[in-house]
């Protein structure tokens, strides 16, 4: 919301010195977030002045059209002769008014205005436009064209009103009201302590029954609809200097006179208001919801398709507005246009003037449905003043038989749900619990009645709500109020008594050490962002039955193609190495570390949390209760080249192997035995999956996939060939490893090495063959490595030789040959046992 200074002053009596900069520490002080203070022609020094152009001569020797124009100026460049100025513009006529800037003067861009030679003729200033002179777009992008009443010689920076200061303030949710200068006054005069003069307190004529007929037949979407009429405008009356600057300033674009009065009432009171050409309608209003498939064109041109749930304005023809976002085309005000043989003017000369009060969710639906985002929509959804509805027709009425020339018909509509006054109940003392600071009853029944609250009662209070704050739901909103009047600054800081010795709990140590390790290894972090899209299952092929499917979906998410928490890392990482491919960036590792979420049968009902106390254990509890299933997972994804080819070597590209490693390098950090096995999942290449298993009470669970992505996923995601991935439980794996990493033994015995070559058939997993060799080998075995695979016609076809270097060590003595090679036959026939498998060359 852009607040002009001077039109601030209207409403508040601010000292004489106040600048925008003292006012901006006033309203932060009291809670609202003032981003910038802009000061309007600061950079632009006169002389600046109301000249008449006399004459125009065409210089038509050039590739574009030049005009040479003497200008009357009056006594503004001290001589009273006329001013030659050279100029391009063609949207000005001999007789018009314009703005001058004279030789000296200095425009906005530190642009300095000098006589000069050009063109073949010497000009004497510029002749300015609204961009030129810092004013914003006025719609024609030409010169500025004054009334004709404005007289020669006139300041043009003070008729312009150039400078000035305006407050751009960052309008939270919950302060709806501040979308208005009433709203901005009201804070302003609070934290001055000063009188506030209400533009909303207008005399408003009784509702009657022959005023413009409305029939509203969803009260539950309009609770308050209210219509005036307005007769005999004058087609060619223009908006005023005033209203137009007013409008500028405030980020608005001048573009009729009775559209710049309904906007200039919505910037003024914050009430939203539709002005329609009564010539159009067709028959009484309505206010309805749309019919599925239902289509009208909006303001913008657009034809919409309307949603059953979108609330319509309507009349015989059926829809012409989107309730309480844009209104339709066939109803707009029309321009003036002139007959170009009779010279009679015709345009828009009866309006209809709409102020209605709808609810903020339908509206802000809507405008999210038709992607339509507006000023009006902007206010509604956000909590628009319902007793301000009448008030802000009667302005708009005023404005338009002032500035136009209307006459008012006498009929005056106004429909409204019966309503009750909002009352909230608060022991005097809650503001004091909540801040901890003892403010007192009368400073909390001050503060409540400066924000516009009517309150009643003693050690409980009885607080009527005013109209315009519909946040103002609760105790908590109460206080919140007291403290922020109170200044936050004034809240004492007291850090709370940490216990000492906890420091991390293993649960975040065992974060750290994966993300250092996985950083040492060659990743890099990614952080993304917890949302995905239902349909990205279809492209990582996951099953109709998967439990990554069951997701946690948002009432309100932030994009409608992203509804729902993730279940897996891997979408948001792949998103994230897709984008950098496509950047440049080809060979890529990079890692994530974060919570999935996992629905659960019944979705929880969140109890509200006190702010006066500390919540009891049970509270948390049954909070915690509600919440979905949040396990920490790990991913990694891999594309492109894994070791840089160079001087050193050739380098290597990344491959399934590499994930297997990372997964790996996290069960060493969590200390828990990870089995490492041939496996299927969605996402992986069936033949390139390798299945993460830990042993959890004795059962044995899947924590994860490592491997190559399949083709088909890869093509779906738009991903490099061959990219790679793994993701893990990263919970279950700390689970599995116990609470605490024990170093191990270091034996000051020799180790005894065996080395044996096993043949298998081809389709054994060789990790089925070293489990099956861990088990028969026994305690004696330290370690077992697969060092070669190999095939051939030694081996015989469909089969595959497995060499496999055994480790013997005992801890209190050396091993004999007798004792090593006794483990190593034990493993041995373990493994043929199992596999099937046969000692090579036997």
């Amino acid at each position: 919301m852009r607040v002009p200074l001077s039109w601030l002053r209207e409403y508040v009596d601010l000292p004489a010195g106040e600048t925008g900069r003292d006012v901006q520490a006033k309203l932060i002080d009291a809670g609202l977030e003032v981003e910038t203070v802009e000061q309007l022609g600061a950079d632009l020094t006169g002389p600046l002045a109301v000249g008449r152009v006399l004459t125009i001569e065409e210089l038509t020797e050039f590739k574009k059209p030049i005009r040479f124009c003497t200008v009357d100026v009056g006594q503004a460049n001290g001589t009273g002769e006329p001013q030659e100025i050279v100029c391009g513009a063609r949207n000005f006529a001999v007789g018009d008014k314009v703005v001058v800037a004279l030789p000296g003067a200095v425009l906005p861009g530190d642009f300095t205005i000098a006589a000069r030679k050009t063109y073949g003729k010497n000009s004497h200033g510029m002749i300015c436009s609204g961009d030129e002179l810092g004013m914003g777009d006025d719609g024609t992008h030409g010169i500025i064209v004054l009334p004709p009443e404005v007289e020669v010689g006139t300041d043009a920076i003070e008729l312009l009103e150039l400078r000035d200061e305006v407050l751009d303030i960052a309008v939270t949710p919950d302060r709806g009201y501040c979308l208005s200068l009433r709203g901005v006054a009201r804070e302003t005069a609070t934290a001055y302590g000063l009188p506030l003069r209400d533009p909303a307190l207008l005399d408003v004529p009784a509702p009657n029954s022959y005023g413009y007929l409305v029939k509203v037949s969803d009260p539950s979407g309009c609770d308050r609809f209210t219509a005036r009429t307005v007769t005999g405008l004058d087609p060619e009356a223009k908006s005023p200097i005033w209203l137009t600057r007013r409008l500028q300033k405030a980020g608005m674009r001048p573009i009729s006179l009775a559209v710049d009065v309904t906007n200039y009432v919505m910037l003024e009171l914050g009430q939203p208001l539709h002005a329609y050409d009564r010539s159009r309608l067709d028959g009484p209003l309505g206010v309805r919801r749309a019919e599925p498939g239902e289509k009208f064109t909006t303001l913008d041109g657009v034809k919409r398709t309307l949603d059953a749930e979108d609330l319509v304005i309507t009349d015989n023809s059926g829809p012409i507005g989107l309730a309480g976002v844009m209104g339709g085309a066939d109803t707009e005000i029309a321009d003036a246009v002139t007959d170009p043989e009779t010279g009679a003017v015709t345009g828009t000369t009866d309006v209809v003037i709409e102020a209605a009060h709808f609810d903020p969710i339908t509206i802000s639906r809507a405008a999210r449905r038709h992607k339509l985002s507006s000023e009006a929509s902007k206010r509604f959804e956000r909590g628009v003043d319902p007793q301000a509805a009448a008030a802000a027709a009667q302005r708009t009425v005023d404005l338009l038989v002032l500035l136009a020339g209307g006459t008012a018909e006498a009929g005056v509509t106004e429909l409204a749900a019966p309503a009750v006054p909002r009352t909230v109940a608060m022991r005097a003392d809650h503001p004091d619990k909540v801040a901890g600071v003892e403010y007192g009853r009368e400073t909390v029944v001050r503060r409540l009645q400066e924000v516009g609250c009517d309150v009643y009662g003693q050690d409980e209070l009885v607080v009527t709500v005013p109209s315009w704050r519909p946040d103002l739901a609760e105790p908590n909103d109460l206080a919140e109020e007291v403290i922020r009047l109170e200044g936050y600054a004034n809240l004492p800081s007291t850090l709370p008594q940490v216990p000492s010795g906890r420091g991390l709990t293993a649960r975040q140590q065992l974060h750290r050490r994966v993300g250092r390790a996985l950083a040492g290894a060659g990743y890099v972090e990614a952080l993304n962002y917890p949302f995905i899209g239902e349909g990205v299952f279809d492209q990582l092929q996951l099953p109709a039955h998967d439990a990554s499917r069951q997701v946690v979906k948002l009432v309100n998410p932030l994009s409608d193609e992203e509804p729902a928490l993730r279940s897996t890392l891997l979408p948001g990482l792949l998103g994230t190495l897709r984008r950098n491919d496509s950047r440049g960036s080809h060979d890529l590792a990079l890692f994530e570390t974060g919570l999935v979420f996992r629905a659960g049968a019944q979705p929880g009902v969140a109890v509200r949390l006190p702010v006066d106390r500390r919540p009891t254990d049970e509270e948390i509890g049954t909070l915690n209760a509600a919440l979905p299933a949040q396990p920490r997972y790990a991913a990694v994804v891999l594309a492109g080249a894994r070791e840089q080819a160079g001087w050193w070597g050739k380098g290597r590209p990344a491959d399934w192997a590499d994930a297997v490693e990372a997964a790996r390098s996290l069960a060493v950090e969590a200390g828990a035995p990870l089995v490492i096995r041939q496996g299927q999942y969605g996402p992986w290449h069936p033949g390139r999956c390798a299945e993460l298993v830990v042993t959890l009470d004795g059962v044995e669970q899947v924590i994860g996939h490592a491997g190559e992505l399949h083709p088909r996923v890869v093509k779906a995601l738009g991903l490099p060939d061959r990219t790679s991935a793994m993701e893990l439980d990263l919970d279950r794996l700390a689970a599995a490893g116990g609470q605490a990493l024990h170093a191990p033994r270091i034996s000051a015995f020799p180790v005894a090495t065996q080395d044996v070559a096993l043949i298998v058939d081809a389709s054994v997993p060789a990790a089925t063959v070293e489990a099956a060799l861990r088990k028969g080998a026994g305690e004696l075995l330290e370690s077992l490595r697969l060092f070669d695979v190999f095939t051939g016609e030694q081996v015989g076809e469909g089969k595959k030789s497995l060499a496999y270097a055994l480790r013997f060590r005992a801890a209190d003595r050396t091993l004999t040959a007798e004792e090593s090679t006794a483990a190593r036959d034990a493993a041995v026939a373990l493994a043929a046992e199992r596999t099937g498998a046969v000692l090579r060359g036997a």
